[in-house]
């Protein structure tokens, strides 16, 4: 994914949640679901996600907090 929506979201909640907002979200302002979210490795402990919707990876280059949420590239 090169080109992607970054999200901040410091709550207590649950990663699940936190990225079913952001999906929300980029489906509403760019009329597409994303089907990739990048988040910090040290977020992965409550994963609680429906992966089947969306892939979830760490990649350390994201801060704790943040999700980098968009669509895969298919090349």
């Amino acid at each position: 994914m090169h080109t992607g929506m970054l999200w901040f979201d410091d709550s207590k909640t649950t990663l699940g949640v936190k990225i079913q907002k952001a999906t929300e979200y980029y489906r509403k302002k760019y009329g597409r679901v994303p089907d990739l979210c990048l988040v910090h490795p040290s977020m992965l402990k409550d994963t609680n996600v429906d992966e089947e919707k969306i892939t979830v990876r760490p990649y350390r280059p994201v801060l704790p907090g943040h999700i980098w949420i968009g669509i895969e590239d298919k090349n």
